[in-house]
């Protein structure tokens, strides 16, 4: 007696009967002829878009050089009133020298309770995408474990020039698919509950983006 098992197999090599010789099952050949971006070639052009984009989602905006780094993240910190902030793992050390909140470097072991009671994070990210206004993160040096970013209620991002992208089919092909990643587009918010915009509900309440033009802070 044939089984479900066996009608649905019979249907599924009925349907392949027609695939031409060669060609995979299943794989047909994909177009990539589409348009990969909706603007010009021009960097400058670029960074514009990003930080227009990154500002209508109500992140901080801040462009510098990367001289000017270290005293701008000591600002923001100040500003914010942050007594503690966290430091991701290979985080360049100069761009906290002029920091005066108090460093909480993590390899691993910082609990949700501690990061509970620690004001801001500051990380790096692994690319950006000027025509979405998103930020991406993948946990490689200097951007550290998810959980960084989502429990302190401020996280400064420092983003290099030569990360940013136009869109995000120009994107995919620079991230690694088996790193874990998170895109993130300004604060966390949330409009659930009759349609009001409630901001800080699954990570940073405040998100501050500095865009550094020039050369690799890293060295």
């Amino acid at each position: 007696m044939s089984t479900s098992r066996d009608t649905v197999l019979a249907r599924i090599r009925s349907a392949l009967t027609d695939v031409p010789a060669g060609e995979e099952a299943g794989r047909p050949p994909v177009r990539r002829d589409y348009r990969f971006a909706h603007v010009l070639d021009d960097p400058e052009a670029v960074l514009d878009l990003l930080a227009e984009n990154l500002a209508d989602y109500r992140a901080r905006v801040h462009r510098c050089t990367e001289e000017a780094l270290p005293d701008l993240l000591a600002r923001l910190l100040a500003e914010h009133g942050s007594r503690t902030v966290a430091v991701p793992p290979g985080l360049p050390a100069a761009w906290l020298t002029a920091a005066r909140a108090e460093q909480r470097p993590d390899d691993g072991t910082l609990t949700a309770h501690r990061l509970d009671t620690t004001d801001s994070v500051v990380t790096g990210c692994v690319l950006a995408v000027a025509e979405t206004g998103t930020i991406v993160l993948d946990g490689g040096p200097g951007q550290g474990r998810r959980v960084l970013t989502l429990v302190p209620d401020h996280h400064i991002c420092v983003v290099r020039a030569d990360q940013v992208v136009a869109s995000v089919p120009q994107a995919l092909p620079r991230l690694d698919p088996v790193r874990p990643q998170t895109w993130i587009s300004g604060p966390s918010a949330t409009s659930d509950i009759e349609l009001t915009r409630v901001e800080g509900v699954h990570g940073p309440r405040t998100l501050d983006v500095v865009l550094v033009e020039g050369h690799d802070p890293r060295g």
